[in-house]
């Protein structure tokens, strides 16, 4: 038979009750704050001691117009804000829109390109003054989970995106909707094979080994000299590049540029498998800080649509040696080890008048002066010649 116990006996056994509860309701939340924090705190990535954090300031994920509130120094900005305002950190350019799931650079229709470009505003309440401040990292890494799909059939679609760090920001162009002649990295997404409208002229000037399937990423450091060649993909100027099977896709399909100690990688996530594949691995290359990140894309005669999901920048502390730091001083304009790029030169101013003449004057002098002294030589030779027959 079952005892009865008395309110004592019930008191105690609820505080017990009570005890537990709260102990397993306390753990939960530590590790919920855990988990939370993790996001934003310092997180170990690969081998050696290499720690990555987010940079919410440069980075964009949904919802894309969230409000915060951030230091006294500035005004209320929109932290993942993006839009047109001078206080939003990304600003749309062209034909791109802002959608509940994604931004969309262009929509599945002709002629059209869009871009989305990053900056920080900072406004300082004594001089009521707007500074835009650009990226200043060392090291980083760049994630972007992308999606390009749309109607056209094999080859009928087009013409892909880019993702950029350049010098200039918001200058629409024809490199899938960014400038020429850009000063800067920039990494494409290529859906549409140009050079395969000369089937005949490919065949002759490439052998089997070295053409590339299509859709196709590639890398290419400019500063500020080198176009790109759209008839042949940027194949003149392309780091390297793989095969990327990216469009209509039902999964998602991400993209990551990491930049270390002047090392530059590219991998994907194309296959469902939450697994990053190497894509385009570069020594040697280097990049200045203070530039800008930001996505474009361009639609011709083919076209897609291009959405963007989310971009995510860590900044990436790693160790150097005393040598390494010497090595990777910062520098003003972007290069490759063991690849020449023609130097910027400034144009010579044009001559003036009096300098136009002076130069005209003293050729003409010397020009006499050496057909005098000339003469005069032939002369001495001639009488030479006639003393050897006495």
């Amino acid at each position: 038979m079952a005892a009865v116990l008395g309110p004592s006996g019930w008191w105690r056994r609820w505080r017990r009750w009570r005890r537990r509860l709260s102990a397993r309701d306390g753990s939960r939340m530590l590790l919920l704050l855990l988990l939370l924090g993790s996001g934003q705190g310092p997180r170990q990535v690969g081998a050696g001691q290499t720690f990555e954090y987010l940079k919410r300031e440069h980075s964009l994920s949904k919802p894309y117009q969230v409000k915060t509130p951030v230091l006294q120094s500035r005004i209320p900005v929109d932290e993942r804000g993006v839009g047109t305002s001078s206080s939003s950190l990304w600003n749309l350019m062209g034909n791109a829109m802002v959608m509940t799931q994604y931004i969309r650079l262009t929509p599945d229709m002709q002629s059209k390109q869009g871009a989305l470009w990053n900056r920080v505003v900072l406004i300082h309440s004594s001089k009521e003054e707007e500074q835009e401040s650009p990226c200043f990292l060392r090291d980083w890494e760049l994630q972007v989970h992308f999606r390009i799909h749309g109607q056209g059939k094999k080859n009928l679609h087009g013409d892909g995106l880019a993702i950029w760090y350049t010098k200039d920001r918001m200058q629409p162009g024809p490199v899938f909707g960014n400038m020429d002649k850009f000063v800067g990295l920039g990494v494409f997404v290529d859906t549409y094979p140009n050079e395969e409208k000369q089937q005949e002229a490919q065949k002759r000037r490439y052998s089997p080994g070295v053409q590339r399937v299509f859709p196709y990423v590639s890398a290419m450091v400019n500063n500020g000299s080198l176009r790109y060649d759209h008839e042949r993909d940027g194949r003149p100027t392309e780091l390297g590049g793989c095969t990327a099977i990216v469009r209509n896709l039902h999964y998602d399909t991400f993209l990551v540029i990491r930049y270390v100690k002047r090392h530059l990688t590219i991998m994907m996530d194309i296959d469902g498998k939450h697994e990053w594949r190497d894509c385009i691995e570069v020594p040697g290359v280097r990049l200045p800080r203070g530039y800008y990140f930001g996505t474009s894309s361009i639609t011709g005669d083919l076209s897609d649509n291009h959405d963007i999901i989310s971009l995510k920048l860590f900044e990436l502390t790693v160790e150097r040696t005393p040598e390494e730091e010497k090595l990777h001083r910062d520098v003003f304009l972007p290069s490759v080890d063991n690849m020449k790029l023609p130097e910027m030169t400034a144009p010579l101013p044009p001559l003036s008048g009096l300098a136009l003449f002076l130069i005209v004057f003293f050729s003409l002098v010397f020009s006499v002066f050496a057909i005098v002294i000339g003469i005069i030589l032939y002369n001495k030779w001639q009488d030479q010649s006639r003393k050897r027959f006495y």
